[in-house]
């Protein structure tokens, strides 16, 4: 669509807050925006006065726009925050490390509390304590107090007026009271769960001292394996705490976020402080791409509300290092994820909290350091391998733009082909490609890749888009003359080429002969090897999902009480039969929809019926 095209769209656009969503020729989303009036916003995209820079690049590339109508600005926030980290679009400013932290969770509203390890906060009367940043640390935490208070560790809820027919091994291994047969009273068990969330809370020296007096008794008892799980689990607990009180006389709970930016290379650093009782409880750092032209603000107004997706476990109060203009409307949006508690955006000027801002900056800072010296080591070592794949090659320029593809079946169905993309020898994974075989059946390797070599070129051609430096093939001259013949036919006989077997390393090119041999520490060889090896990877990730998928729902359709609904919730919770067999019931549990004895009649089908996959 021209831009006069687009501009004519523009009438019928109501004055309503809503979501927009700007594509590409492909159909591909290239940047989504909230506004409080849909008409007023996306008009100025058209207004040739004072528009940013970004706004230019923007509707250079445009050729289509959608958008969605919201109640008020405070969903367009949200929402906003949920289809970025959906789509990905290369113009909005991207979380480079876009991942969750686990929460310790204790159900502290069942008789006999349980500890587990959750990635999500519901409202279901469990305490949730965190965010942390050190899964390991967490996993340690939990298996020492489990075994220093010698909790239930198996499923569901306890009820403690039922009757059980006998304790179960960890009674008799010693890591269990056996709350289900009365071994321990109900009041006993709770305050042992307290003292934990006593510590979970901050407040650690109690629990510190009595891990290390049973580690001292164990040594002193010469059972030094018992001694050294102790040990381990002290170095847990000082980790998960840190054992620094950085709001000295204080419980404030609250995020300290300081913001860094580094426009050159279009780079910022968000560094977190979690400050749960006025102890730092873990720290973390996200580095942020596409910030130019951006300030400080609009940067924290995009990633706080993707930062909190999803969960309501966020503090009353979060300090920044810079304050975005609608506070007010993010406050909103974030109190709606808090489910009605208030949160206050602060930028701190003086006293304890100002230091705590400077502190979250100078890490931030420091951590943009690091980054620029392992870039600048990776575009000099990238330039080195560029320079002599070009060498080796005969190629008129250097291979900037390499397009990498491979074909999986494992002699099985749902044959599959991917395609990767290195740009200045470094994965541009938002261009990544996965292919579902559509016109071959059997094992013909060389139909496949034709099939998805016509496909990827016959579209890019169509769409008038720009083709690679360098096509790399997965295997010999066999896959690299069927792929040769497609491109051919399209009238691409001049792209550049080449195939990698994998068996002695050896590279053919369509015009010569011989294979090309280069020596293992050559850095063009290993840059082809890095590509070939990332396609292959794709590929057969690709191929894995679907046959688990695929043995997911017959499996799954096998147990009673699982139907199409919960069989798709629990694929989009683990992500694969392999990941819902290893997880316990309590994992389970998380998911919506699956009650305790649900939990336990999955778990125990598929322990029965399966092997991982």
């Amino acid at each position: 669509m021209t831009t006069a095209g687009m501009k004519s769209q523009l009438q019928s656009l109501p004055e309503r807050p809503g979501v927009y969503m700007f594509e590409d020729r492909s159909g591909e989303v290239i940047y989504v925006g909230k506004a409080k009036s849909l008409k007023s916003r996306l008009r100025s995209y058209f207004n040739s006065s004072g528009r940013r820079y970004k706004s230019r690049l923007i509707q250079q590339e445009a050729d289509d726009f959608d958008y969605l109508i919201t109640e008020n600005e405070v969903e367009a926030y949200i929402l906003e925050a949920n289809l970025i980290k959906k789509y990905g679009p290369k113009y909005n400013i991207q979380l480079k490390d876009d991942k969750t932290y686990p929460y310790i969770k204790v159900t502290v509203q069942e008789d006999y509390p349980r500890i587990l390890k959750s990635r999500m906060v519901r409202e279901d009367g469990a305490r949730y304590y965190g965010p942390y940043a050190d899964v390991g640390a967490v996993y340690r935490v939990m298996n020492t107090v489990k075994d220093l208070f010698k909790l239930r560790r198996c499923s569901g809820e306890l009820d403690a007026a039922a009757e059980r027919n006998g304790p179960c091994l960890n009674y008799h291994i010693d890591k269990c009271r056996a709350p289900c047969q009365g071994k321990i009273g109900r009041s006993r068990y709770r305050a042992q769960i307290e003292n934990i969330c006593r510590f979970l809370a901050g407040y650690q020296d109690d629990l510190l001292g009595q891990v290390e007096d049973r580690m001292q008794k164990a040594a002193a008892d010469r059972n030094f394996e018992r001694a050294a799980d102790f040990r381990d689990g002290l170095q847990a607990l000082k980790k998960l705490t840190r054992q620094q009180k950085v709001a000295s006389g204080s419980s404030h709970n609250l995020d300290v976020i300081g913001l860094v930016r580094e426009e050159e290379a279009d780079m910022a650093c968000a560094q977190l402080l979690f400050i749960r009782n006025g102890s730092l409880v873990g720290q973390d750092y996200v580095m942020l791409r596409g910030v130019v032209g951006e300030d400080p603000g609009e940067i924290a107004a995009s990633f706080l509300p993707r930062f909190y997706a999803g969960s309501s476990d966020i503090p009353p109060q979060i300090l920044l290092s810079s304050l975005p203009e609608k506070v007010e409307m993010l406050e909103k949006s974030l109190k709606k994820r808090r489910e009605g508690g208030r949160v206050e955006l602060k930028m701190p000027r003086r006293g304890e909290k100002s230091r705590l801002v400077e502190m979250a900056e100078e890490n931030a800072r420091q951590n943009l350091k690091k980054n620029a010296i392992k870039r600048r080591y990776q575009e000099e070592k990238s330039a080195r391998e560029l320079q002599q794949l070009q060498e080796e090659l005969k190629l008129e320029r250097k291979p900037f733009h390499i397009e990498g593809f491979d074909v999986s079946n494992l002699k099985t169905s749902d044959s599959v082909a991917s395609l990767v993309v290195f740009k200045g020898g470094n994965p541009s994974k938002e261009m990544y490609r996965r292919f579902r075989i559509k016109s071959v059946s059997g094992q013909d390797d060389y139909a496949m890749m034709q099939e998805v070599i016509e496909r990827r070129y016959s579209r890019l051609l169509e769409e008038e888009r720009k083709l690679p430096d360098l096509i790399l093939i997965d295997g010999g001259r066999g896959q690299l003359n069927a792929a040769v013949e497609v491109l051919e036919k399209l009238g691409l006989q001049n792209l550049n080429i080449v195939s990698l077997a994998k068996q002695d390393e050896e590279i053919y090119i369509s015009a010569e002969e011989s294979p090309l041999k280069l020596p293992g520490n050559s850095p063009g060889l290993q840059l082809l090897q890095r590509v070939r090896n990332e396609a292959h990877r794709f590929a057969v990730n690709y191929h894995r999902k679907l046959r688990s998928r695929r043995l997911t729902e017959s499996m799954l359709d096998q147990i009673r009480g699982i139907g199409p609904a919960r069989r798709k919730k629990l694929l989009q919770h683990f992500g694969s039969l392999g990941q819902i067999r290893n997880a316990t019931p309590e994992d389970l549990q998380e998911v919506e929809g699956i009650s305790d004895e649900l939990a336990a009649r999955v778990y125990e089908y598929l322990q029965e019926h399966t092997r991982q996959v």
